[in-house]
């Protein structure tokens, strides 16, 4: 069974950084995609980078030059490194897989395991 547990998450200030882990387990393979989405209170989840087995990368527009996603297979690890934090980055924090090489969907319904989730909040 697949497992994904996030961790990292914590109180920072504005223009502040965190780094997200999402460490993964039980896939059958060492090919598989992982993509960070976030919900803030009231509003859908979303979207914010994916890494795929070849290491492309896709970043939201809001998270454009300001985050990195990052993988060491050797810890079968994710890792999203998120600089120059402002409020509006406030939110819980997921990772997840649709066991696709690929970073082809965003869309988070099309996902099927997800981890439990870490806040980050920004804020002075």
């Amino acid at each position: 069974q697949v497992q994904l547990v996030e961790s990292g998450g914590g109180l920072v200030q504005p223009g502040g950084s965190l780094r997200l882990s999402c460490a993964a387990s039980g896939f059958t393979g060492d090919y598989y995609n992982i993509a960070w989405f976030r919900q803030a209170p009231g509003k859908e989840r979303e979207a914010v980078s994916c890494i795929s087995s070849s290491d492309y990368t896709y970043y939201a527009e809001s998270a454009k030059g300001r985050f990195t996603i990052s993988r060491d297979n050797d810890k079968n690890t994710v890792y999203l490194q998120m600089d120059n934090l402002k409020p509006e980055d406030t939110a819980v924090y997921y990772c997840a897989t649709d066991q696709d090489y690929y970073c082809s969907s965003y869309d988070p319904s099309e996902y099927t395991f997800w981890g439990q989730g870490t806040q980050v909040t920004v804020s002075s």
